[in-house]
């Protein structure tokens, strides 16, 4: 059936006649070389061989993001003095840092918490879910069931690699490991070739788990860079080499550079795919069997385990979804008697000594490599949970609370050993030092060196800023 839409061989003109030309030979060879010269991923490295020029190279972000919300009150914002329908049914321990007290079910991070920085006054007013994106993008409008533009606001990571790109041209810019394509935000308006490169097809080994985090005994396969029966590597290098072959539609699209560009990305695409590093990145069997102990088996720390890879690698944002399930999130602790989500005690506390593990396992390793000063890790979810427990007929859980938030940060050559802002005496309001979603984006956009009056432009032609709400880089950290 012919199409009436816009395609990818639009700009090549490949069904239109042109003087004597044969039927179909000319435009069969013109539509296959507009195929290949518009690939995403050489589109992709064309914009980031454009990144500003200001970009700080080797810096990287690890975001744990903690999908459905966790509760700040009963992690990193306790209440101990309150009373049990408010404080939670969690006990409370000292840390590292002087009168800070965190959950007692984060003992590693209490004894380093001198590595960390706790922000207890994110305001994440106007954040949900399904899907997330305010607090992964920075705008307080990027909310589907408010804005009806809203997934047209890209993500933090789509910025970095539209205008820092990756630290090595063999790497994507912009990663992530995902549950489901609702947990994670994409480019947006920022442009497809900018959306995260998805890694779950691309790493071999990984546990696969249900729904509810019970291992299925199967594991991963890195089928991404499998190729189709009959398809071997050098056939694609004598297809490559045969394209440049055809001289008279190369003369044609050589007037507009379309065959310059397609040489040059269209080259590193490839070697992207088949080069082998980021593959190596990807293979757990390269990783020490020392540093594999340590990370341990649970699907969540081995992800962490190859964002560190990835990052070494070259990549320089990547993002780990933190979520067993497919709808809201595994954090999305509405109560014990509402699964598959389950409250504090048998949907919260589960996680929390695995979380505990992962990220101080993470830091620790980053630290030991002399990475951490370069890579930025910050943990965090869409919101905070209600002050009050019981919601929703539950016994114990916590709704959704956007009003306030607590998020940990590590690494990135900030200043840590710190609480930055306070909330309320119940955890439900902000008290004092108020940190917006711009303020964040602000703050990774100054790790990265990508300067806070950057723009993109909107299908209208108009300039978007990229930090929202006169957001600041958070001083106390820089």
């Amino acid at each position: 059936m012919p199409h009436s839409h816009p395609h990818a061989f639009t700009h090549f003109n490949p069904l239109v006649r042109e003087g004597l030309a044969l039927p179909s030979r000319r435009n069969l060879l013109k539509a296959g070389l507009a195929g290949i010269a518009g690939l995403s991923v050489p589109s992709l490295l064309r914009q980031q061989a454009m990144a500003n020029s200001t970009a700080r190279k080797g810096k990287s972000v690890i975001l744990l993001w903690m999908t459905g919300g966790a509760s700040h009150i009963d992690t990193l914002d306790p209440k101990p003095d309150r009373p049990i329908e408010n404080r939670g049914p969690f006990k409370t321990i000292n840390t590292k840092l002087p009168g800070v007290q965190i959950c007692e079910h984060l003992p590693i991070l209490a004894g380093k918490l001198d590595q960390f920085t706790i922000l207890r006054s994110v305001d994440s007013a106007g954040s949900n879910h399904e899907p997330n994106r305010v607090m992964q993008s920075g705008y307080r409008d990027a909310e589907p069931r408010e804005n009806r533009d809203a997934e047209r606001r890209p993500a933090i990571g789509s910025i970095v690699s539209r205008h820092h790109g990756p630290n090595h041209p063999s790497m994507p810019a912009y990663a992530t490991f995902m549950k489901s394509r609702s947990h994670v935000a994409f480019a947006g308006d920022a442009g497809k070739a900018h959306d995260p490169f998805v890694l779950n097809q691309a790493a071999a080994g990984l546990p696969v788990l249900d729904l509810v985090g019970g291992n299925t005994g199967t594991v991963t396969e890195a089928n991404l860079f499998k190729l189709a029966n009959g398809v071997s590597y050098d056939r694609i290098d004598e297809r490559r080499g045969l394209l440049k072959n055809f001289d008279t539609v190369r003369n044609e699209l050589d007037r507009t550079d379309s065959m310059a560009v397609m040489d040059r990305y269209g080259q590193k695409a490839v070697d992207m795919l088949i080069g082998g590093r980021m593959a190596s990145a990807l293979d757990l069997s390269k990783e020490p069997e020392a540093i594999r102990e340590r990370y341990g088996k649970h699907l969540w720390c081995q992800q962490a385990m190859l964002a560190r890879r990835m990052v070494e690698a070259g990549t320089a944002f990547v993002t780990l979804d933190l979520s067993y399930h497919t709808a809201s999130g595994t954090w999305d602790n509405h109560g014990d008697n509402i699964p598959p989500y389950g409250g504090i005690m048998k949907g919260l506390k589960p996680l929390l000594p695995l979380f505990d593990h992962l990220i101080t396992t993470l830091v620790e390793d980053l630290a030991q490599r002399g990475k951490l000063d370069d890579c930025l890790v910050i943990a965090m979810g869409e919101f905070g949970r209600t002050p009050q427990t019981g919601t929703q007929a539950s016994t114990d859980g916590r709704n959704h609370w956007p009003p306030v938030m607590s998020m940990l940060m590590a690494g990135g050559g900030f200043r840590h050993g710190q609480v930055i802002g306070a909330t309320e005496q119940d955890g439900g309001r902000i008290k004092e030092r108020p940190v917006t979603p711009g303020d964040l984006a602000a703050t990774i956009y100054n790790h990265f060196g990508v300067p806070q009056d950057t723009v993109y432009v909107d299908p209208t032609g108009r300039p978007i800023p990229v930090v929202q709400e006169s957001g600041r880089p958070i001083a106390e950290l820089v």
